[in-house]
C-alpha cells in the first residue's frame, strides 16, 4: 500500500475512533458497564490487524502439541487469566462484567479462527484502551504464552472434570485459603473448629 494511502486509512481510522466514542459516551455517558457499538469493535479490530506485524500471522506455534503441554497452559490460564476471562473463557466474570469493552468469549468463532501467531501476539503485548495486559517482556517465557495459545485452542472442549482442576489453581484470597486449610485440617483428623460460645457474667 502507497504511504498517501496508509496516511488515508490511518486518518479515517482516527476520525471513525473519534465520532464512535463520541457517539457511544452521549448515549451511554462514561459507564464502563456499556457495550461498544458494532462501528467501535469493527474499528478495533482493524487498528489491531495493523498495529500487529505481518509476519507473527502466519506464525505457527513452536511448541508441539501434547497432554503435558495442554496441561501446563490450563493451569497458567487458571492462575493468570480466570480473573477476567473464567475458567471457561466466557469472560462471564465478574471483574469481566465491569470491563469496557468485555473480555472476548475465547470459545467463540472470533477469537478461534485467529492465527496462532495471533493469538499469541495478544497475549504478549496485550490490547491497548482495554483491560487486556501485555504478558510479554524480558523475565516472561515465551513457551508459556504458546502453551496458553494450544489451550486457547481447547476451550471449546474443556471437560467438567478439568474445570474442577482448574479451580484449585485459580488465586484465592486470604479467607478462601483459611477454609481450604480448616477443610484439610478435618480431613487429617483435626476437630472441625466452632465458634466460641458467648462468656457469661454472673452478677
Amino acid at each position: 500500500m502507497k504511504r498517501g494511502n496508509v496516511l488515508l486509512l490511518a486518518l479515517a481510522i482516527v476520525l471513525g475512533l473519534f465520532a464512535a466514542g463520541a457517539g457511544s459516551m452521549m448515549h451511554d455517558g462514561m459507564s464502563a458497564r456499556a457495550q461498544p457499538s458494532a462501528l467501535e469493535a469493527a474499528i478495533a479490530g482493524v487498528v489491531r490487524r495493523m498495529a500487529m506485524p505481518g509476519a507473527m500471522k502466519n506464525t505457527r506455534s513452536p511448541v508441539a502439541n501434547s497432554p503435558e503441554a495442554l496441561r501446563d497452559g490450563m493451569l497458567h490460564f487458571a492462575d493468570h487469566c480466570t480473573i477476567c476471562h473464567g475458567n471457561d473463557g466466557s469472560g462471564d466474570t465478574m471483574m469481566g462484567h465491569g470491563m469496557y469493552p468485555k473480555p472476548p468469549d475465547l470459545r467463540a468463532e472470533e477469537t478461534q479462527k485467529k492465527t496462532d501467531g495471533e493469538i499469541f501476539w495478544i497475549i504478549e503485548n496485550g490490547v491497548r484502551l482495554t483491560g487486556m495486559p501485555g504478558f510479554g517482556g524480558e523475565h516472561s517465557d515465551a513457551a508459556d504464552s504458546w502453551k496458553l495459545v494450544q489451550f486457547i485452542r481447547h476451550l471449546p472442549a474443556l471437560t467438567a472434570e478439568e474445570r474442577v482442576e482448574m479451580e484449585k489453581y485459580n488465586p484465592k484470597g486470604p479467607g478462601d485459603r483459611k477454609e481450604e486449610q480448616e477443610e484439610q485440617d478435618f480431613l487429617n483428623g483435626a476437630p472441625a473448629k466452632t465458634a466460641s460460645q458467648p462468656e457469661h457474667h454472673h452478677h
